[in-house]
C-alpha cells in the first residue's frame, strides 16, 4: 500500500508560514513571505549561548525569526548576578525588531535556552528589499511597528499594575505607621510610678523603704542608699 501523507514542509517553507503568523498585520502571501525569507540568513545558536545582551551596541542591527528552539529574555535587576525574567519565546516569534529599526542598545539579554535555528535579517537585506520589493518591505515594516506598538502597550499595563501595588503598599506602611505613633504616643503618656503602673486602683501603696519613683533624677549610687 503506498504512502499518501504528504510529503513533509521544507524548513524554508515552514519558515515561511512562521513569517506569516507572526506579522498578520502585513498581510503577506505564501511569495510574498518568502522573498522576505530569502533576503535572510539561517543561524544555528546551540543551547545555553547568550546571543543578545542587553545594552550591547555593536552588531546588533537585526531581527530573528525563532524558526525552532526557546528563548529566554531577562533583563537586569542592579543587584550583581540577578536578572529579572520578561519573557520565555518559542518557535515562530521575532526576536529584535527593535535593533533592525533604530540600532540603539539592546533592551533585553535573549540566551538559548535549547538548540536554535534562526533566520536573521539584517538592516542591509531590509533596505535590498526596499530597493527590489518596497511595497512588501513597505508591509514588513508595518508590522514590524505593529509589534513594537503592541509591546509598548503590554509595558504600560505592566507599569500601571505595579503603579497600583505601590500605592496599597504604600497605604499598608501608613496604616503600620499610624499605629506605631498611637503606641508610642500612649507609652509616653503613661505614669512612671511603680505603685501607680503596676498596682491596681483601690490597693494601698507597697512601703519599700525608699522612693519607687522611676524618674532618673532619684537614681543615685548604690552606695549612697
Amino acid at each position: 500500500m503506498s504512502d499518501l501523507r504528504p510529503p513533509a514542509a521544507s524548513l524554508r517553507d515552514q519558515a515561511v508560514l512562521m513569517l506569516m503568523r507572526a506579522s498578520p498585520v502585513a498581510e503577506l502571501d505564501f511569495h510574498d513571505a518568502g522573498l522576505v525569507i530569502d533576503a535572510m540568513q539561517p543561524a544555528f545558536v546551540a543551547a545555553g549561548t547568550v546571543f543578545i545582551e542587553e545594552g550591547q551596541t555593536d552588531g546588533n542591527e537585526f531581527m530573528a525569526l525563532l524558526i525552532e528552539g526557546q528563548v529566554r529574555a531577562e533583563n537586569a535587576t542592579g543587584a550583581a548576578g540577578e536578572n529579572m525574567v520578561i519573557s520565555l519565546i518559542g518557535a515562530g516569534s521575532l526576536i529584535g525588531e527593535m535593533g533592525l529599526i533604530d540600532g540603539a542598545p539592546r533592551s533585553a539579554t535573549c540566551t538559548a535556552l535549547s538548540d536554535l535555528k534562526l533566520a536573521i535579517l539584517s538592516r542591509e537585506a531590509l533596505r535590498g528589499l526596499v530597493e527590489t520589493q518596497p511595497a512588501i518591505a513597505a508591509r514588513l515594516l508595518l508590522a514590524v511597528a505593529s509589534l513594537l506598538g503592541g509591546r509598548v502597550r503590554e509595558n504600560n499595563r505592566r507599569l500601571r499594575t505595579l503603579s497600583q501595588v505601590a500605592k496599597a503598599m504604600q497605604r499598608e506602611l501608613d496604616a503600620t505607621h499610624a499605629v506605631n505613633r498611637r503606641l508610642l504616643s500612649e507609652h509616653d503618656s503613661a505614669p512612671t510610678s511603680v505603685n501607680a503602673a503596676l498596682m491596681p486602683s483601690g490597693m494601698p501603696a507597697l512601703d519599700s523603704g525608699f522612693d519607687t519613683d522611676l524618674a532618673p533624677s532619684n537614681f543615685g549610687p548604690l552606695g549612697g542608699r
